[in-house]
């Protein structure tokens, strides 16, 4: 299972590379961005669960996507939340873009059907593992 599932991951990273590679964005950097525009003030905390990352990862990318001036963190006590900026936001269509080709891609691979079942499978034995 563990060469498999690597093997699998290194694949999937490359179709997700290559369809968001004209934004100059990692697909990890495209999902965050894509998730704070469509629910602008999320916090560290529910974006790790959303794209179950660890807080130190999600922390490094919100910084990489500041550096960029795609979003903007603001504090408000020990509240910290994370909104997309005007040329963040900029980026949606070509995100969604992104996304549908590699959504295409991949279904080119494996048929909807069988995804649905192999993505709910991954699920079902991830939460398990958190256990």
């Amino acid at each position: 299972m563990y060469f498999v599932s690597a093997a699998f991951a290194r694949k999937v990273e490359r179709l997700a590379e290559e369809s968001w590679k004209e934004l100059n964005l990692s697909p990890s950097l495209a999902y965050l961005l894509m998730l704070v525009i469509d629910e602008p003030g999320s916090q560290p905390t529910y974006i790790g669960k959303q794209l179950q990352l660890r807080p130190s990862t999600v922390t490094r990318l919100v910084e990489k996507l500041e550096e960029r001036k795609l979003i903007i963190r603001t504090t408000e006590g020990k509240l910290t939340n994370i909104y997309p900026t005007p040329k963040g936001k900029e980026y949606q269509p070509r995100l969604e873009d992104c996304l549908h080709d590699f959504v295409t891609r991949y279904h080119k691979l494996i048929d909807k059907t069988e995804s649905s079942k192999l993505l709910a499978a991954m699920r079902r034995v991830a939460d398990k593992m958190d256990d």
